[in-house]
């Protein structure tokens, strides 16, 4: 496909604004996606594309948090092993499934975050002083969560940083900030073999990814220096605001 100048500008831009939304809290995909759609992307290829710009920006992220002492390391592969499982089943799932599975998908996820964020905040904010638990003390309600957050972000991507944050903080009873950085090492790792198979299929833009890339990884730089900043309470409050822009986004999208 053909872009002009502009297009491209737009694509760093944009590349930038999502990068800091993604790292604080999720959803910057349901920028990026309608917007590489309105510049004739197929939704598939919009979608695979995306996937260059998230993998170099949770490099940028996850390498802030661990330098800020915010990654926890300790259970990082019992955190890993679920997420890259579910996330190969749902990219293998978006590779082949009908485009239209997707809105139905994200609005419905988008309102079950924004209903626990609202009514339930214990679940994404635990109390000061929490010990957290691993995933093997946790047992198989944590082990599913993760997958089942692996299966989103495979398939669609928009928006798996809720997904995850809610299971990592709602199973694990990490902080909101260290459940964002463990969300970004998870989002890294499943998104390398979904890309693997989006290339595969065909369906990946090089040039315009890696310019998209481009701007998620200088977002993503300053977002991680904002999240470790910035009040637990008021991180919530901008995850909660970015998820109902993530449902409105959903409920647009053609």
């Amino acid at each position: 496909m053909t872009l002009v100048l502009w297009h491209y500008l737009l694509l760093v831009v944009l590349g930038v604004i999502c990068g800091v939304i993604n790292v604080m809290a999720g959803g910057g995909s349901n920028i990026i996606l309608p917007a590489m759609m309105m510049m004739g992307f197929p939704p598939q290829v919009a979608n695979a594309t995306n996937r260059i710009g998230i993998i170099l920006q949770s490099i940028i992220g996850v390498r802030g948090f661990y330098r800020a002492g915010k990654l926890p390391t300790h259970d990082l592969s019992g955190i890993l092993a679920p997420t890259i499982i579910g996330g190969i089943c749902g990219s293998i799932i978006a590779a082949f499934a009908p485009h239209d599975l997707i809105k139905p998908l994200l609005l419905g996820t988008m309102l079950a975050m924004a209903g626990i964020m609202l009514f339930v905040p214990s679940v994404v904010m635990p109390p000061p002083g929490t010990v957290p638990l691993t995933v093997k003390e946790s047992g198989a309600r944590a082990w599913f969560w993760l997958w089942l957050g692996g299966v989103y972000g495979g398939f669609v991507q928009a928006g798996v940083g809720f997904v995850l944050i809610t299971a990592i903080a709602g199973c694990l009873r990490y902080d909101i900030v260290r459940s964002s950085a463990l969300k970004l090492a998870c989002t890294l790792f499943f998104t390398l073999p979904a890309l693997v198979i989006f290339v595969a299929r065909g369906q990946v833009e090089w040039l315009p990814g890696i310019v998209l890339a481009a701007g998620n990884m200088i977002g993503a730089h300053y977002g991680v220096r904002l999240a470790v900043k910035i009040q637990p309470k008021t991180l919530k409050w901008v995850m909660f605001l970015m998820t109902l822009v993530a449902v409105v986004a959903a409920f647009l999208k053609k």
